[in-house]
Order: C-alpha cells, then sequence, then structure tokens
C-alpha cells in the first residue's frame, strides 16, 4: 500500500503506530493542547506562503470538502512544465507514495525545496520528512537543488550550536531559513530502503506489529494511542 509523507514519519517513530492509524484510526485520543499545536502549525505555513513573494498554491478541494488528489497532481505537473517561480503545496505520487512540499522555489534549472516548521530550531523528525519528499519529488523528474527548513525566528531557541543561513521578516513574522541539504540526502536514503516496507502494514491482512511500550511512545512525538497501548500492557 503507498503512504504519504506523514505515515513514513510516524511509522518510522514506530510500527505499531502506523498500522493502527490504517486499521484503528478511532482508538486515537489527540489532546487539546496538541490539536491546537497542530493549528498554530497550518497558520503559520499559511503566513509562510508568500515569504518568498507571489506564488501559485496547488490546493483543490472536491464538492464534499475532501483534497482532490488528482487535480492537485495535474497542476502541480502544468506550473512545473511552465517553470513557475513558486509552487506552494507541490503535490506528487511516486508508486501512489504521495507528498506535498510546503514551497518549491525555481532555483536555476531546479527548485529548492522548502519545509516549513512552526519551531525554532531544526530536528530530526524534520529532516525525516525532507528527505522522504525529496525522494518522491527527484523519482518525479523534479531536479532538488537544496533542501531547507523554513522555522519560526519568534519563538526561542534554547539549543546551542543551530545554524541560521537567513532570517526573513514578512507579514509581521520573522522567519529562519536552516539549510539542510546533506541531512536530507542522508534521510532520502533511509526513505528509499523503508518505504515499501512501511506501506505493507497498511494492507487489510498486515499483523498488528508486536511491539512493546517504551520511549518511542512519547518521542519525538507522543503518541496518539498512547493510553490505548499503554492500558493494553498494564
Amino acid at each position: 500500500m503507498p503512504i504519504s509523507k506523514t505515515d513514513f514519519v510516524r511509522g518510522l517513530q514506530c510500527e505499531k503506530m502506523l498500522w493502527l492509524d490504517a486499521h484503528a484510526p478511532e482508538l486515537k485520543i489527540i489532546p487539546a493542547e496538541v490539536q491546537a499545536r497542530l493549528d498554530a502549525g497550518n497558520e503559520f505555513g499559511d503566513k509562510a506562503m508568500s515569504v518568498f513573494g507571489d506564488f501559485v498554491e496547488t490546493t483543490v478541494f472536491k464538492e464534499d470538502g475532501r483534497l482532490n488528489y488528482a487535480a492537485m497532481l495535474e497542476k502541480t505537473k502544468e506550473l512545473l512544465e511552465r517553470g513557475e517561480n513558486v509552487i506552494c503545496e507541490a503535490a506528487f505520487s511516486w508508486y501512489g507514495n504521495y507528498c506535498a512540499a510546503d514551497i518549491l522555489k525555481k532555483d536555476g534549472d531546479g527548485y529548492a525545496l522548502y519545509e516549513v516548521k512552526n519551531a525554532p530550531a531544526a530536528r530530526k523528525e524534520f529532516i525525516v520528512d525532507l528527505g522522504f519528499q525529496r525522494l518522491i519529488l527527484r523519482k518525479c523528474g523534479v531536479k532538488i537543488t537544496t533542501c531547507s527548513l523554513l522555522l519560526n525566528a519568534d519563538k526561542q531557541d534554547e539549543r546551542e550550536g543551530q545554524v541560521c543561513d537567513e532570517i526573513i521578516e514578512h507579514g509581521g513574522s520573522r522567519f529562519k531559513i536552516a539549510e539542510v541539504t546533506r541531512a536530507a540526502r542522508i534521510e532520502e536514503r533511509v526513505a528509499e530502503k523503508r518505504i515499501f516496507e512501511l506501506g505493507k502494514l497498511k494492507r487489510k491482512d498486515a499483523p498488528l506489529p508486536l511491539i512493546s511500550v517504551g520511549g518511542q511512545c512519547e518521542s519525538p512525538y507522543r503518541c496518539w494511542y498512547y493510553e490505548h497501548c499503554h492500558k493494553k500492557s498494564e
């Protein structure tokens, strides 16, 4: 079964989590504070779309409010063929595996890839996300020149040694760019090795992975099935 970039990141954290997403999503519990962070992240992402000037967004909805993936893929293809300068939510599919790139910015004969995160510093899971995207985009024939994180410069960064290549003030917010191309290339190789393996967990006949509760339940994110798994382990 094909997977998305969200599936991939969650599957790397815990294969059981991805299995539950596919087979028992009704068991998930998303705390109010977590939903608030997700909503804030979406708002930050919307602000970031115009950080490089005029852009075209590929998002298309069906009449029932769901995303129209086929239309988004076709729109992305058309924008790339005409060499659009900035494309937001550019949609790509390789063997059904899907991702939407937050921002693609024309860079010579290729595109610079940006992942937007409402966070003050680069984190491993962000680069894993970029590695998955880089794999899908390159398999679809897109030349990726650089991979960067577009972060929130208004949030306090308590970590030392974080590299920031540029700070941009835009729309009342401050964004910082962390270029992570080398690290994203490494994660791309991991994605290529694991993508089809993780996809098997979504099959209807896939057995539940026998994974005990542990550190993966809360790192890098607290699992939405935390209560379910810990209740069963008591």
